[in-house]
C-alpha cells in the first residue's frame, strides 16, 4: 500500500516537473520576451524578497482572514438554511423561485453594486464570497438529505423513531458525504471570488498584490502571486479532504 501512495505522488509531480523544465529552457534560450514571462528564478527571487520583506505574509494572512469569514458565515448560513428547508418543504416551494434567480447570477456582476453601497472594505468582500459559495453547499446539502434511502427511513419507522430522530439518526448521517462534498466546493469557489474582488476593490490581500505588480510591470511578481494562489488553494483543498477523510474513519471506528 505505501509502495501504491508513493507511487501515485511520483507520478503526480511528472507534469509540473516537465513544465517547469519547459519554462527554465526557454527562459535560458530566448524563446520569448522575458518580461512577458520571466524566468523561474526571477520568480523565485521575487518570492524570496517578499518574504523577507513582509509583504507575501501580509497579503497573504489578509486573503485568508476574508476566506475565513465569508466562508464560514456562507457555510452556516447555506447549511441552516439547507436544514430548515428540508424540514418544512412548503417553505422550500416559496423560496425556490428566488434562490433559482439568485443562483443565475455571477457574483462579479454585483462587484460595482456593493463598491456602491459598502465602499472598498471588507463588507463588499465578504458579501462576494458568500454570494460565490452559499448555492454550491446549499445544494449539495439538500440533495444529500433528499437522496436519503426511503428503506431506511422505513426501518426507523418500525423501530419507533420519531420524525426528530429519524432526521437525526437516519437522514443526516446518510447525507454527511454529499454535505462535505458541498463545502469542499464552496472552499474553492471561495479563492476565485476572493481574488476577483481584490482585483477590483482592495488595498491588501494576494489579488491586490497581482494587480499592483501588473500596474508597474512586474510580471515576476504576478506570476509569483498566481502560483501562490495556487498553492494555497490546494493546501486547504488537501487539509479538507485530510479532514474529512479523519472524521469518517473516526465514524467507522465507533
Amino acid at each position: 500500500m505505501k509502495f501504491e501512495k508513493d507511487s501515485l505522488l511520483t507520478s503526480g509531480l511528472v507534469l509540473p516537473s516537465v513544465l517547469l523544465l519547459l519554462w527554465w529552457t526557454g527562459s535560458m534560450a530566448g524563446w520569448w520576451n522575458a518580461f512577458l514571462l520571466p524566468s523561474p528564478e526571477k520568480v523565485f527571487d521575487s518570492f524570496v524578497m517578499s518574504i523577507q520583506d513582509g509583504d507575501l505574509q501580509k497579503h497573504v494572512w489578509a486573503s485568508l482572514e476574508r476566506i475565513i469569514k465569508g466562508f464560514g458565515l456562507s457555510a452556516v448560513m447555506a447549511l441552516s438554511l439547507a436544514l430548515v428547508c428540508s424540514w418544512f418543504p412548503a417553505l422550500l416551494v416559496q423560496l425556490e423561485p428566488t434562490l433559482e434567480f439568485l443562483r443565475h447570477i455571477p457574483p462579479m456582476s454585483v462587484i460595482p453594486m456593493l463598491i456602491l453601497w459598502f465602499g472598498i472594505g471588507e463588507a463588499p468582500k465578504i458579501i462576494l464570497i458568500i454570494l460565490a459559495t452559499f448555492f454550491p453547499v446549499f445544494m449539495n446539502v439538500l440533495q444529500g438529505i433528499r437522496d436519503c434511502d426511503p428503506k431506511l427511513i422505513e426501518v426507523a419507522k418500525v423501530f419507533g423513531y420519531k420524525k426528530w430522530d429519524q432526521f437525526k439518526y437516519v437522514i443526516l448521517p446518510s447525507a454527511v458525504p454529499s454535505i462535505l462534498t458541498g463545502l469542499r466546493l464552496g472552499l474553492g469557489y471561495s479563492w476565485r471570488s476572493l481574488v476577483a474582488a481584490e482585483l477590483v476593490a482592495a488595498s491588501s490581500g494576494l489579488g491586490y498584490m497581482i494587480l499592483d505588480a501588473e500596474q508597474l510591470s512586474r510580471s515576476d511578481v504576478v506570476l509569483m502571486g498566481i502560483f501562490v494562489i495556487g498553492a494555497l488553494g490546494a493546501f486547504l483543498d488537501y487539509g479538507f479532504l485530510w479532514a474529512i477523510k479523519r472524521y469518517l474513519k473516526r465514524g467507522i471506528e465507533a
